[in-house]
C-alpha cells in the first residue's frame, strides 16, 4: 500500500491535511500543499482511485468538488499525518515526496542488504533503488555500513535520524 500511496508526490500531504481538519475543497488543500495544479490534481485523482478519498455528495460544484476521507482513508490519513509531522522542514519534505523514500524507510528498521531491499520492494528497479539509497544516505536518513563478518564483504542499510522517526511513524500503524 505504501508503494501505491507514495507513487504520487502530494498524496501523503493531502491525507495529512485532511486528517488535520483542512476543508476538503480543492482550493484550501492546494494552497496548503504549495503544489502545482497538475501535480495536485494527479495526486487527488490517485487517492480517489485507491479508495482513500471520495466526493462528498451534495457538497461542492461539479467542477470544484469537495472530498472527504473514506473509513479506510481515515486510518491511512492518520499514518500519513505522523509521517508528514516527522519531517517539518520543507526542504527535507522534498525527499519525502519521492516515490520510494517511504517504502524504503519502512523496511530498514534493521540492517538490510541491497538484495533484501529489492526483493521486499518487488516493483523497484536496481537503478531506482540505488538512486534512492544514495539520496537517503546523503540526507543522513539512512546509514550504509560494510558488513565484513562474512567472507565477501557487503553493504547494509539502516534507517537513522529522521529516517528512523519515519519508520516508527509507519510502524505505529501496523
Amino acid at each position: 500500500m505504501l508503494v501505491k500511496l507514495t507513487s504520487r508526490a502530494w498524496s501523503l500531504k493531502i491525507l495529512a491535511l485532511l486528517h488535520a481538519g483542512v476543508p476538503g475543497r480543492q482550493a484550501p488543500l492546494l494552497a496548503a500543499t504549495h503544489a502545482s495544479r497538475t501535480s495536485f490534481a494527479s495526486s487527488l485523482e490517485h487517492l480517489v482511485k485507491l479508495g482513500l478519498l471520495e466526493r462528498n455528495p451534495g457538497h461542492g460544484h461539479p467542477l470544484r468538488p469537495e472530498f472527504r476521507l473514506t473509513p479506510h482513508g481515515a486510518d491511512v490519513a492518520e499514518t500519513a499525518s505522523r509521517i508528514v509531522s516527522a519531517v517539518p522542514d520543507e526542504t527535507e519534505f522534498t525527499l519525502l515526496r519521492r516515490s520510494w523514500t517511504v517504502p524504503i524507510l519502512a523496511i530498514t528498521d534493521r540492517p538490510q542488504r541491497f538484495s533484501a531491499l529489492k526483493s521486499n520492494l518487488t516493483k523497484i528497479t536496481d537503478r531506482a533503488l540505488s538512486m534512492s539509497l544514495h539520496q537517503l544516505e546523503a540526507c543522513d536518513w539512512l546509514q550504509r555500513d560494510i558488513e565484513t563478518s562474512s567472507r565477501v564483504p557487503h553493504p547494509t542499510y539502516l534507517a537513522v535520524n529522521r529516517g528512523i522517526e519515519i519508520n516508527r511513524a509507519i510502524d505505529l500503524a501496523a
